[in-house]
């Protein structure tokens, strides 16, 4: 469960490191996020190798997509997946993806769901 001032690994090539949650977008007054959820975040620092060639600038606020969290999450199948991190990837404001890759595996729920790009350019699959 993702809420605001949650921290948040970015698990793609788009240039940021660490993410910080601003808001949770979705809903009335809703409070957190999970597995799926689009958040709103601001950049708070970038990966040193792609400092100069990044898109995005420390402080920036972008919109992310929750893909790891580190509780346990339901899933349609009966079936729970859980991370040791919480991870997200970046979102622009049409909310398709910043970077061209995606590390590490993936929850299987991606497939059902319109982020499908996600699945295609992960190296794997949880459950």
């Amino acid at each position: 469960m993702i809420q605001k001032g949650t921290y948040l690994n970015v698990i793609d090539n788009s240039g940021a490191k660490d993410v910080c949650c601003i808001q949770v977008l979705k809903g009335y007054r809703k409070r957190y996020a999970s597995i799926g959820d689009i958040i709103v975040v601001s950049i708070k620092s970038l990966r040193l190798k792609r400092r100069s060639l990044s898109k995005i600038k420390k402080g920036d606020v972008s919109k992310a997509l929750v893909i790891r969290t580190k509780v346990l999450q339901k899933c349609y199948s009966y079936e729970s997946v859980n991370f040791f991190e919480n991870g997200a990837v970046l979102l622009n404001q049409q909310n398709k993806l910043l970077g061209t890759r995606i590390f590490g595996t993936v929850p299987k729920m991606f497939r059902y769901s319109k982020f499908l790009r996600i699945v295609s350019l992960a190296s794997g699959f949880v459950k």
